[in-house]
């Protein structure tokens, strides 16, 4: 679809999740005479499978489309990203230096990882025990890590920024820890969950659980410390206390480190965010606070829920409704409760589905208890989710 004018009625900014989605269910509804994407990537990843990758159950491969595979027909893909916003003029500037109009925007970028916030982290990763699922790259350094371990201590971290997936650095550990029972070398294990966060996990009915299964199988926890340097070398990994800013060392054999992360600097640093850097929308109907035309989702919205590909599912359609109630100068009906999801797994063929609003009132789909460990839930986690992904929620579908 050729757009020679450097303008499109709807312009979506980012071909991830949130903006494939958004754009699918906007092609199906036929209002609008030109939808446009600016995405920078050649490949769509489905991330949260990288859990599983990590703990040797997926190869890598599996997580990964083309992009254009995934653009949905009737769809102008632009290859490029955003260096500036304009939503005075309702324009925006690409990295290569064109300018494009819009009548109306939908800002859906992701969040960008910070992996030079933890000192040493960048000179290690991947090597002396250092490893991440929260890369394409460095996600199979986590399986050959935790297959490899023979004893000693490992560690996972959750730092002090909002993630992707809050569960997914607790999911890993549960997984390393079941293998190491499975190897017959638990009892030479020490395993901590170093989180920069207070307790578990926010949701109290979630949380009780899961502090049970962490007492149950012996994992000791640091809580109110976050990870800010690493020494690969020495293997030993710097924390620091979050309320008293007091250092603690420790010695690791393994360390899978969750980085810190946040809104891209195009978003930081532009008219769309708020103090805190993300896209200031009303957490109710996702339209702008300040710029009634344009509305955000996401992982770099500011929407006080988890970020997960499962609350994506439920704000795009609440943006595209509004979206077209907007065109069509109605009010804007739809709202998003906050609901977010998070499957759990807590060792190999068990999930716990955490599903939970802005309140932190239960949402579960299923008539059973959530809270428990499911072999249905695991089946869930590792087959159905992904076919509804890539044959659902991104084809508009869901």
């Amino acid at each position: 679809m050729d757009n020679p004018e450097n303008f499109s009625e709807v312009f979506i900014v980012g071909g991830g999740t949130g903006g494939i989605t958004v754009a699918a269910r906007l092609a199906k509804k036929k209002v609008f005479s030109s939808i446009s994407i600016i995405e920078p990537s050649s490949v769509h990843y489905y991330q949260p499978i990288w859990t599983l990758v990590g703990g040797g159950v997926f190869p890598k491969e599996i997580s990964e489309r083309r992009e254009s595979e995934v653009i949905p027909g009737g769809v102008h893909w632009i290859q490029d990203s955003v260096a500036s916003f304009q939503p005075e003029q309702n324009a925006l500037v690409t990295q290569t230096g064109q300018k494009w109009n819009y009548k109306y925007l939908i800002v859906s970028p992701g969040m960008e990882i910070f992996w030079d916030r933890i000192q040493g982290l960048n000179e290690t990763l991947g090597q002396n025990g250092v490893c991440s699922n929260y890369s394409y790259e460095t996600v199979e350094s986590t399986w050959k890590e935790i297959h490899n371990f023979k004893g000693g201590r490992a560690i996972f971290t959750f730092p002090n920024t909002p993630i992707k997936c809050g569960g997914a650095p607790q999911k890993i550990m549960y997984l390393a820890e079941d293998y190491f029972r499975k190897m017959h070398i638990r009892k030479d294990c020490e395993v901590i969950f170093a989180s920069a966060g207070a307790q578990i996990f926010g949701v109290k009915k979630y949380a009780e659980k899961l502090a049970g299964i962490v007492q149950e199988r012996d994992i000791h926890t640091l809580f109110k410390h976050n990870l800010v340097a690493i020494d690969g070398k020495k293997r030993e990994a710097q924390f620091k206390n979050v309320e008293t800013q007091e250092e603690k060392i420790l010695k690791f054999n393994m360390i899978h480190v969750t980085p810190p992360m946040g809104a891209p600097a195009f978003i930081r640093n532009s008219p769309l965010a708020d103090k805190e850097g993300w896209i200031s929308v009303d957490k109710f109907s996702l339209q702008h606070i300040k710029y009634p035309n344009i509305f955000g989702l996401g992982d770099a919205s500011s929407l006080p829920t988890s970020r997960t590909g499962a609350a994506i599912r439920k704000q795009a359609p609440t943006v595209v409704e509004n979206l077209i109630n907007l065109a069509y100068g109605k009010p804007l009906t739809a709202k998003y409760n906050g609901y977010t999801s998070c499957p759990l797994v807590t060792r190999y063929g068990k999930v716990v589905l955490a599903e939970f609003d802005y309140d932190g009132n239960p949402c579960e789909s299923f008539p059973f208890d959530q809270s428990e460990e499911r072999t249905s839930m695991y089946i869930l986690k590792k087959y159905f989710l992904p076919a509804m992904y890539w044959d659902g929620m991104l084809k508009g579908r869901l």
